[in-house]
């Protein structure tokens, strides 16, 4: 058999007598037909089958095998891969055989390659099940952690690390009251009277913040007696680091709570923090302290004031009910506030001083009479006149109309204008 192969023909002549039923099987094998379909199907080595004839008889079956003419043309294009006639009979043989076809090999090692980078779905789904029987949800840790901290053989780095992971997971309201729930609150305030300042520490940081925004859980905190070991911890010699972290607790526990803020006034709270004000060493704690007090003041303003009610619900005649019995602004006079907060101005901290000149304001309508008396005061802010006039000046100059030392002046030019009104 003799073949030549061109761009479009694969001409075979077959001259072999009594095998003319070879060829068409074996093309139907290859394309699934020997007629005109042919053309359709890509021939492995790179060529396509369009017609074959033989000399004299006809092999595929096909009309066009009775040409007019036997003869065949014989045309090669150099520019198609070139194969000898041995190398198209060995694939020929390949075919008639069922060998496979070395890019078929390379193809199926590279499958196999792929499927080695990657994991078979079901062992996936398999690990993926047992990962889920490890999962613990924030209710189970938190079991887990109360045990801990219960242990009799708990150390106190251990104990402290429990309560740590606790603040993490309290600062969301639902695990803050599946704590209380569960027993774990009657624990932090019973912590907060442990002999170990840091575990007094750490216990005022996770109360602290998971009683922040969650009314449900302040109420339990207060009924617990978390607002007295707080105050203790203010009240007597403590570490400053300690003293932060149960001024947080207080200041989350009083802030949208007016019944803890009148147990606050009771127990002499205001007076702990006079002290606490003074205390030398503690100007860290002053900002802190004068933040409480202001938020304190506005929340009552607001609350006053029809339509302003921070918490809209049913309950909101009884918050108003109970902020009246707050007396905040008569214990702040007789405690000696109106003479502490305007200290603060002194300070070289403009967030200090914006936040006193704020408390300042509040404060007026009670302790306006010792401001005027208080002849430093006068001075303080005449200073301060001419030093935000300038800084608001320079900013004014950068493009900033409105900008951070403008506000600072306003509030100056306010006080100072309120503090000369009855001299």
């Amino acid at each position: 058999m003799a073949l030549v192969a061109s761009n479009d023909w694969l001409v075979a002549s077959y001259f072999r007598q009594g095998k003319g039923d070879f060829l068409g099987p074996l093309l139907k094998r290859i394309s699934g037909s020997v007629h005109s379909s042919a053309r359709d199907w890509p021939f492995r080595f790179g060529v396509r089958v369009v017609q074959v004839r033989c000399g004299k008889h006809c092999i595929c079956g096909c009309s066009a095998c009775y040409s007019s003419s036997a003869s065949v043309r014989k045309v090669v294009n150099t520019k198609a891969p070139s194969y000898t006639a041995q190398e198209l009979k060995e694939a020929l043989k390949m075919f008639k055989e069922g060998v496979a076809d070395p890019r078929g090999l390379q193809k199926q090692k590279e499958e196999e390659a792929l499927k080695d980078r990657f994991r078979p779905l079901e062992e996936l789904k398999r690990d993926l099940a047992e990962l889920d029987m490890l999962v613990e949800t924030d209710v189970q840790i938190m079991h887990r952690l109360i045990a801990q901290f219960n242990s009799s053989s708990a150390t106190v780095a251990e104990r402290v690390k429990v309560l740590l992971e606790l603040e993490y997971l309290v600062h969301q309201v639902d695990n803050a009251q599946n704590l209380v729930s569960m027993g774990g609150m009657k624990i932090v305030i019973n912590a907060l009277n442990c002999s170990d300042i840091e575990l007094r520490e750490n216990a005022a940081f996770v109360l602290g913040s998971a009683v922040s925004s969650n009314p449900s859980v302040q109420v339990e905190a207060v009924e617990g007696g978390a607002l007295q070991k707080l105050l203790a911890i203010l009240a007597t010699p403590h570490p400053i680091s300690v003293k932060k972290k149960a001024l947080f607790a207080v200041a989350a526990l009083l802030r949208h709570f007016p019944y803890a803020q009148g147990s606050f006034l009771k127990l002499g709270g205001m007076q702990v923090l006079v002290d606490l004000f003074q205390t030398p060493g503690g100007e860290g704690l002053r900002i802190r302290i004068i933040t409480l007090i202001y938020d304190m003041i506005v929340e009552k303003e607001l609350m006053s004031q029809s339509g302003l009610d921070q918490i809209p619900d049913s309950s909101h005649q009884e918050r108003v009910r109970q902020y009246t019995q707050v007396t905040l602004l008569p214990v702040l006079a007789e405690q000696g506030w109106c003479r502490l907060v305007p200290e603060l101005l002194a300070s070289v901290e403009h967030d200090w001083r914006e936040k006193a000149l704020k408390t300042l304001l509040v404060m007026m309508p009670r302790c306006q009479d010792d401001f005027q008396e208080n002849h430093a005061l006068g001075h303080l802010l005449s200073d301060l006149q001419k030093q935000y006039r300038e800084l608001a000046r320079i900013e004014r100059d950068l493009g900033e109309e409105d900008g951070y030392f403008r506000e600072i002046l306003t509030l100056v030019d306010t006080v100072a204008t309120l503090n000369k009104v009855s001299e």
